[in-house]
């Protein structure tokens, strides 16, 4: 199905989810920057109205509506973060199956940040390697046009999607999100040790910001920050709170 022609679609209209059968809203939760103890971003994660989980939602996403439910999570991210107050970068997860020309899909986006008062060089742009891209250029297209509007972006759950280092080395974006299941008891396992360890030079070299999701123990944060990550985002710190930003905890 074509997808709707965006100019159809005002910042009013995502935000109240229009025509979608179905309406959503946003939890948000902290990436901690461990070097000055401060929060880097806030991650705007989809939530039912009740507090229902991400799946629960993308349930209702189709074929029919992606493109209308991918430009309503990002006027309501914008929308909250703004009524907020919130100051750091704004992560926003997009969905590249539901671009179908870049520089069209964005207008919402940038209508949205002027609208409610958000700089958008402070929106982080993360697509996810759990969507499968048939067309990489296509892809490629999307994270160049971003940058060049002054977006930042970010691979997210690195490790563990479909095309891994071929992305790193075409994409280029400024942060990779590194896949909990990488990380998950990591003070424990010697071989996750060493393909992190290898991995965060490698990003390094690359110019790129590593951010280590899912910490839920001090032990997993300990082991990844002595191998020069700064970047931290999980329970450990701070649970996903809904439509209201959460109180940091921060490790001994």
């Amino acid at each position: 199905m074509q997808p709707i022609d965006f100019t159809e679609l005002s910042c009013k209209e995502c935000a109240k989810a229009c025509d979608l059968g179905f309406d959503f809203s946003m939890a948000f939760q902290p990436i901690v920057d461990i070097s000055t103890r401060t929060v880097f971003a806030k991650e705007a994660l989809v939530r039912g109205l009740n507090g229902e989980g991400a799946a629960e939602v993308f349930k209702q996403v189709n074929e029919s509506n992606r493109y209308r439910f991918d430009q309503s999570c990002r006027v309501k991210a914008i929308r909250l973060a703004a009524e907020l107050g919130v100051q750091s970068f704004l992560c926003i997860n997009f969905l590249p199956n539901a671009i179908y020309k870049p520089e069209l899909c964005i207008r919402t986006t940038l209508a949205a940040a002027e609208t409610y008062g958000f700089d958008r060089t402070k929106i982080i742009f993360e697509f996810t390697e759990n969507e499968r891209i048939f067309d990489q250029q296509h892809l490629l297209n999307i994270i160049k046009h971003y940058q060049q509007i002054g977006f930042q972006t970010a691979i997210d759950y690195f490790g563990s999607g479909y095309n891994g280092l071929a992305q790193l080395a075409d994409l280029k974006t400024k942060f990779t999100k590194i896949d909990m299941e990488l990380i998950r008891n990591i003070d424990q396992d010697p071989a996750r040790q060493t393909i992190l360890r290898h991995t965060v030079k490698m990003l390094a070299e690359l110019g790129q910001r590593v951010i280590a999701e899912g910490i839920e123990t001090k032990a997993e944060y300990e082991t990844l920050r002595d191998m020069g990550i700064t970047l931290f985002q999980g329970y450990l710190f701070a649970k996903p709170t809904f439509e209201r930003i959460p109180e940091i905890h921060w490790p001994d």
